[in-house]
């Protein structure tokens, strides 16, 4: 995983770096969405393994499954990744893109799992917090963990805060036997 992502970020970053400076970024996002998914279907993995085809021939039958939902510089990007045997990198791109993205918006997805529903006004509450915390405008999304006990759990990108019963329990016990 680490590889691939070492390998997609250049072309993450130079996609990016164009697609701002051309004030694209909304049309390059839906693009790599949509170019990530093709190349995660298995026909397109199946093509892309095939031996027999040339890179040329390989970015085209991509071109082609896109059809109207890429650009023709979108089709160039396809192009170069062929060209240098990257195409199974797109769904890692897309993924480096949006991160990119949300840097430069000052925005972040949150995912919050707690042991019981949060009510409309709690969940509103816990984004202004997170929102003023991060220093970012804050999307939550929530999902209901039994297993946590109580409290909750915030993942926000790299950052997790594990503020459940579950967390606090093991980092006693952990306490406990050092």
């Amino acid at each position: 995983m680490a590889e691939l992502t070492t390998l997609a970020r250049p072309y993450a970053k130079a996609v990016f770096e164009f697609a701002d400076a051309a004030g694209e970024l909304a049309s390059w996002s839906n693009t790599l969405a949509v170019s990530a998914a093709v190349a995660q279907q298995g026909a397109m993995q199946k093509t892309l393994a095939n031996p027999s085809l040339t890179a040329a021939q390989k970015a085209e039958a991509f071109v082609t499954v896109c059809g109207d939902e890429i650009s023709a510089k979108a089709a160039n990007l396809l192009h170069v990744l062929s060209e240098n045997k990257r195409l199974e990198l797109l769904p890692e791109i897309a993924v480096l893109f949006e991160q990119f993205k949300s840097q430069r918006e000052k925005a972040v997805d949150v995912h919050v799992e707690t042991a019981f529903e949060l009510s409309g006004d709690l969940e509103t509450k816990l984004a202004k917090a997170l929102s003023a915390k991060l220093d970012r405008e804050v999307t939550v999304q929530s999902s209901v963990d039994q297993s946590l006990l109580g409290g909750v759990v915030v993942r926000a990108g790299d950052t997790v805060i594990d503020g459940s019963v579950r967390g606090r329990l093991a980092k006693l016990a952990e306490a406990m036997n050092s």
